[in-house]
This record gives structure tokens, sequence and C-alpha cells, in this order.
């Protein structure tokens, strides 16, 4: 599997820190998470400014979208360290760029147990049982079958 490398970095993170959520992980991480007042268009962005890691969200999405735009950001953070990322856009999720993907599957891997797809078949209880969007919860199928 060509994305087992991700996977193992995922998981490796999670058993360190005993924990899945991006906001934990990147206190953790001393990476600073900042909500701003962004266009409408623009979900957040990375940012790395000599040696310091910076995550900024729009302040103005719901409770859901936040967790996982952290997470993909997050994905950005530890996955392509020095590479400032200028925004994730609201459509993303469907980037064909390769770094915006892997941030995507790292959120995924992330947010979504494996375990999810063993006890419910359906993509959309999957996606409220973790509260994230069921775009991600597609992707991750789409890279365990």
């Amino acid at each position: 599997m060509k994305l087992l490398w991700l996977k193992n970095k995922v998981t490796n993170l999670i058993t360190k820190y005993q924990s899945n959520n991006p906001f934990e992980l990147c206190s953790q991480l001393n990476i600073n998470v900042i909500e701003w007042d962004l266009h409408q268009e623009i979900n957040g962005y990375y940012k790395y400014d000599r040696r310091n890691k910076y995550i900024v969200i729009n302040q103005k999405l719901d409770d859901e979208w936040k967790k996982t735009v952290c997470a993909h950001e997050l994905g950005h953070a530890i996955l392509h360290t020095r590479l400032n990322t200028p925004f994730m856009q609201q459509n993303t999720l469907f980037s064909v760029d390769k770094v915006e993907r892997e941030a995507n599957r790292f959120a995924a891997e992330l947010l979504i147990p494996d375990e999810s797809f063993r006890e419910l078949n359906n993509i959309y209880e999957i996606a409220s049982l973790h509260n994230v969007p069921v775009e991600l919860v597609q992707l991750k199928r789409e890279k365990l079958f």
C-alpha cells in the first residue's frame, strides 16, 4: 500500500500523545493555532516562520469544520514542515495537488478510526459519529477498500 507511511505516521502520533484531537496535538507539538476573521472562501492555512509553526483557522467556521481544518493543517505541519501552504479553500477535500491530498489523507486518518468502517456501513453515520464532513469519510474509505 502506497500510503502506509502516512497511516503509520498518524498512528504513531496518536499513540505517543494518546489523542487524535488535532487541537490537543497542536498544543503538545507547540504549534500555535489562531482563529482569525478570514475571507469566507478560506478555511485556514499553515505557516512556518523561523522554527515557529502556525495554523490559522477561519473563526466563522462551525466546530466540525474547525476540527477538520486543524487536522488538515496539522498534516501540513507534520508532513510538509517548512512548506507554507497559502490557504485551504472550501473545495480542497477534492484537490489534485499532491501536498493538499496528503494533508487531506492525514486528516482522514487522524479523525476517523478504521474500526468505524467495520462497525458501521453507512458513510453518513460514520461522518456523524466522528463529527467530520462526509467527504473526509469518502476519502478514507477509498484508501481502505
